[in-house]
């Protein structure tokens, strides 16, 4: 019989008397009790390890008062309840719980669009997997999260192994002391409860998507390993690639090789005492990468017993007054914004198919420039981004009022940000990391997403720091004057002429009054349309108002100087709570240019001819 103990999360473990009982007589076996889990850690190009796929069917449990880790007086238990994963004959302890006979749950994915009872749960469930599994020595073993939202909680063969916060960003558990020869089991608690002091917080404009909602894998590593690496071309320095490449658990001397064999760039030395290494080699004939040509080069990085074989494009990304400049000339970011929402079947968006069906739309539209809205997408994304040759903003879930004054509510944004940018820095797609989206101006918030700007600057220093502000009016005049510009690089904005304010036609006589010599993104701007539904170009909620609003916000950005791109609000429709209108939205929020049933409407085809012809912005 193996029992999963319940215990309040973040407490020391302990081991409960019956459970040390059936111990003392050879009921189970009680595996590595003396010690506590550790804490996730971040490994950079995990996805390109070798792995055990542990996606498919999960036996679930809905939990919604959390009795699997809490007693009837909230408190953590002494003895009393504990998940009993498999029934035996002639078990005595309690059976409330039991896997075997628990429906699945498809992993990857959300629960809410699995079964109906779940579309609007919000609240614990459980997942069980079994799995096969033969351990080799001198290997460690890591359970890889792609994303769990939005507290998890993970046990292997009973003990726990790690816990995590934040939905979106994916994470590993060590495991090598609890995985053993032959049969295992996993087990993971997952929470997508809002919270004041979350990240975000109570209140967003997308569904609360629960469960592991990317894929779950089991990867190996040697005992010293390279857990994160950052590869990049030399800003100052013509066809020179360098970075760094950190080895966990590194002995003396550990000898570092780094390799672009297509190219026959190679250079070697021992990692430092910190188990550090630095390089800095030519690379001649470097084809650079850019949307026209989204070369990938085979990047090779050892250490020891361990090697990690990535894809990696090289180029710059920099500023030059109010321009942006890709490779050292000036680039138009033609954009659009994108939610991880599944094509056709609604949903978190997961899959291969998902993320080349979204970016494709975006390259049918004539984009070279995605905004990945309002937390950081799947790494299977970026991959595509990366292929595909869509230069991508990159978002931290800081979203509207989160507890700005709350120092563990910044501790937690910039967890998040080490884990968005530590997995994914060596992205050629990536050239913004986005701070927040839509905060209050205010001294608290300012200084709050300063420290974050600083902290990415630090984490990442070759590419530019930008987040989504917004805008005050004095009469027709728009003004961007946000204090928060100053930490920025390239200053996002919102707004929305036509649909919250004025008519389209508004946006024909607005002005705009920029206090920042920085280039900006309008990363915002449209309005609601149902897909099928038409009239005249004043009838809200019609494709022709939606339409109308495009042809005249074109015109009006196209008299701001100094705008280098745009990513209107946004591709497809995605749901959301907060958009119940009967009839037209249906808790779907409609802004996009493409129905989640993939039905283009009219204002797809205005933007796609204005990008197709350059009549939207220019570099310089």
């Amino acid at each position: 019989m193996k029992l999963l103990l319940a215990r309040n999360a973040g407490r020391t473990p302990f081991i409960p008397a019956v459970i040390l009982l059936a111990a003392a007589f050879g009921k189970i076996a009680v595996a590595g009790v003396s010690s506590a889990p550790s804490a996730p850690v971040v490994i950079t190009g995990a996805d390109r390890r070798p792995a055990l796929s542990l996606d498919g069917g999960w036996a679930s449990i809905v939990d919604p008062y959390f009795s699997g880790l809490f007693s009837f007086h909230h408190e953590e238990k002494a003895n009393g309840w504990f998940l009993n994963r498999k029934a035996q004959p002639g078990d005595t302890f309690p059976t409330e719980y039991d896997f075997s006979k628990a429906p699945t749950l498809k992993v990857p994915a959300d629960w809410n669009t699995q079964r109906e009872s779940l579309l609007y749960y919000e609240g614990p469930i459980w997942y069980e997997r079994d799995f096969t599994y033969q351990p080799k020595e001198h290997t460690r073993v890591f359970l890889h999260v792609g994303a769990a939202n939005y507290k998890s909680w993970f046990w292997v063969n009973g003990q726990k192994v790690c816990e995590h916060e934040g939905g979106f960003t994916s994470f590993n558990c060590d495991i090598t002391a609890t995985v053993h020869a032959g049969a295992n089991f996993a087990v993971a608690a997952v929470d997508n409860t809002r919270h004041e002091d979350g990240v975000p917080t109570l209140e967003t404009d997308w569904w609360n998507y629960g469960g592991l909602t990317r894929s779950v894998s089991l990867i190996e590593v040697p005992d010293s390993f390279i857990d994160q690496y950052d590869v990049h071309l030399s800003r100052t320095e013509d066809s020179v690639i360098e970075g760094w490449v950190h080895v966990a658990g590194a002995e003396n001397a550990t000898k570092v090789e780094f390799e672009i064999p297509e190219l026959k760039a190679k250079t070697a030395a021992s990692a430092d005492r910190n188990g550090r290494f630095l390089f800095h080699v030519k690379a001649e004939g470097l084809e650079r990468w850019s949307p026209d040509t989204p070369k990938l080069y085979r990047v090779v990085v050892t250490a020891g017993h361990d090697s990690v074989d990535d894809l990696i494009g090289f180029r710059t990304i920099e500023t030059r007054g109010t321009q942006i400049l890709l490779n050292g000339k000036p680039i138009f970011l033609r954009g659009i914004s994108i939610h991880a929402e599944a094509p056709y079947r609604t949903g978190r968006a997961n899959t291969d198919k998902d993320q080349e069906t979204l970016l494709g739309w975006a390259r049918e539209l004539g984009c070279n420039f995605v905004r990945l809205a309002h937390y950081p997408h799947d790494e299977t994304m970026l991959r595509a981004a990366d292929r595909m040759g869509l230069l991508v903003w990159s978002e931290n879930p800081v979203y509207w009022a989160l507890q700005f004054e709350n120092p563990k509510v910044l501790a937690k944004a910039q967890q998040q940000l080490d884990e968005e940018i530590g997995t994914s820095r060596n992205h050629a797609a990536i050239i913004l990391w986005s701070m927040a989206n839509e905060t209050p101006s205010n001294d608290a918030r300012t200084r709050f997403i300063e420290t974050l700007a600083a902290h990415a600057r630090k984490l990442d220093p070759t590419r530019l720091i930008t987040a989504a502000l917004l805008v005050r009016a004095e009469g027709r005049t728009k003004i961007i004057d946000d204090p928060l510009g100053k930490a920025l690089d390239v200053i996002g904005f919102n707004e929305y002429i036509g649909w919250y304010e004025q008519p389209p036609e508004g946006a024909d006589t607005t002005d705009w009054r920029i206090d920042y010599q920085k280039p900006l993104i309008v990363s915002e701007f449209g309005g609601d349309a149902k897909a099928g539904l038409h009239g005249a170009e004043t009838d809200r909620w019609t494709e022709e108002y939606q339409a109308s609003i495009f042809r005249h916000q074109i015109g009006m950005l196209n008299r701001i100087p100094q705008l280098r791109g745009m990513s209107p609000w946004l591709l497809m429709d995605f749901r959301s709570p907060n958009r119940p209108r009967v009839g037209i939205q249906d808790e779907f929020n409609r802004k996009g240019l493409i129905s989640d049933q993939g039905q283009k409407k009219q204002a797809f085809f205005v933007l796609q001819k204005a990008y197709r012809e350059n009549a939207v912005g220019k570099p310089e």
